[in-house]
């Protein structure tokens, strides 16, 4: 069942809130966070409601379901990140599309990317998913291959290599959610110490983001907090496709 679009500013309200006491916590401006709406499966409608309120950051799983909605939101100036699963043979629309991909963890992914990337588009802004825990069932690059991978992205045309992703173990305790999120902020530090100059970290979902911003995330994903849990009898959209030349689905970073 989808969420009632009348409780929707009560929860965005909620949600700047969360983020604006995290950051006092850490002592970080609030300004240095994007909040990253995770749209998946939820109308066009609501997103653009969410947008009346100011969210214009928007992130999307399934390529399909994202190109039908930026064809239904061409008016709205968005910034569109793509944060689901990355095929070979589905970079070329999300190459058009999208100003940032986030998950990106193998170089074959990034090349194609970046040989697909429009040459009127600005560069497409990567982050690479990192696999913090080691955990067989995630993916995401191994930290003891991250220098090697990070290398090779940022020599790639047409994409600028922005930061780092993660997705760690769920966590009930605080304290544990913090130590994984300070690993890839430490890994992150490792790289700009060795020559890099990455500025996101994309860390934190809905029930362990203010961990993560005390951390140092500059992403924030959150999507039930926002929304309300995704309906359950929504299929999955994984087709394939490109979107209609449409304002603000590439322009904005």
């Amino acid at each position: 069942m989808l969420m009632d679009p009348q409780n929707l500013p009560q929860r965005v309200r909620d949600v700047r809130n969360r983020i604006e006491r995290a950051a006092a916590s850490g002592e970080r401006s609030v300004d240095c966070i994007t909040l990253l709406a995770v749209s998946k499966a939820q109308p066009p409608e609501l997103m653009r409601a969410a947008a009346a309120l100011g969210v214009r950051d928007f992130g999307e799983s399934y390529l399909q379901e994202a190109l039908e909605k930026m064809a239904a939101l061409r008016e709205v100036e968005l910034t569109w990140h793509f944060v689901g699963r990355l095929q070979a043979n589905k970079t070329r629309p999300i190459a058009e599309s999208f100003a940032w991909v986030h998950g990106v963890d193998r170089l074959k992914i990034a090349e194609r990317l970046a040989a697909q990337r429009p040459y009127y588009a600005p560069p497409l802004n990567l982050c690479l998913q990192v696999n913090v825990a080691g955990e067989t069932a995630k993916a995401g690059v191994a930290p003891a291959d991250l220098p090697a991978l990070a290398a090779a992205v940022a020599a790639l045309p047409r994409v600028r290599l922005r930061g780092l992703m993660c997705i760690p173990p769920e966590e009930a305790d605080a304290a544990r959610q913090r130590a994984w999120f300070a690993r890839l902020r430490q890994l992150l530090q490792s790289l700009n110490n060795s020559g890099a100059r990455l500025d996101t970290l994309s860390m934190g979902m809905s029930a362990d983001f203010e961990a993560a911003i005390l951390e140092g995330a500059t992403i924030v994903r959150v999507g039930s907090a926002l929304f309300g849990p995704r309906p359950a009898n929504t299929p999955p959209h994984t087709g394939g496709g490109r979107a209609p030349p449409a304002t603000g689905t590439i322009g904005a970073a």
